[in-house]
């Protein structure tokens, strides 16, 4: 009789920590889906003006990824008709992912250019082009980009201007149905 008593008891602590185990598993499924939920969905086209406002925070964008780095292998172009964005990432990527529709998701990355950050190519261009590794051409080419970029502030009355990239964090292959 003690046997069977055990035996009870030991049947229904295994089941009621099996169920424990299911409730937490499928707490943590829906608190994943919430999470995803929550991440905003950037159209392309308005990637740009929009990413503002999600610096340093993850938002998810839909394109096709139209280029692959050669060199490192991590950094992508995701493109769609509307726009653009670029990606860098700590690993690299594969070749074949050139060409595939990807949903991916990645935090806003934001590189101010301003007066300090134009001095500094100017010190940049002109060490290069002293040291020879850089032409002539190459060398005014340079100094034309820089001056362009002070004549955008100038003309947009700002003391900066953002650049908005994405820092990877996933992605999924889009079904293409």
């Amino acid at each position: 009789m003690m046997r069977i008593i055990l035996l009870i008891i030991a049947a229904s602590f295994t089941l009621f920590s099996c169920k424990t185990e299911t409730k937490k598993v499928e707490e943590n499924l829906q608190t994943t889906e919430a999470e995803a939920a929550e991440i905003p969905l950037l159209a392309l086209g308005e990637f740009d003006a929009k990413a503002g406002a999600f610096v340093n925070k993850e938002v998810q964008i839909q394109g096709i990824v139209d280029h692959v780095c050669k060199h490192s292998g991590k950094k992508l172009l995701v493109v769609t008709d509307d726009g653009d964005v670029h990606i860098t990432s700590d690993v690299r990527f594969e070749d074949s992912l050139k060409g595939s529709e990807i949903l991916l998701t990645g935090v806003v990355v934001e590189e101010r250019i301003d007066e300090s950050y134009c001095l500094k190519m100017e010190e940049d261009n002109i060490k290069s082009h002293s040291e020879g590794a850089s032409n002539q051409e190459q060398f005014n080419n340079k100094k034309k980009h820089i001056q362009q970029l002070r004549d955008q502030m100038k003309a947009e009355n700002v003391d900066h201007i953002s650049n908005y990239s994405l820092k990877y964090v996933s992605h999924n292959d889009v079904d293409l149905e």
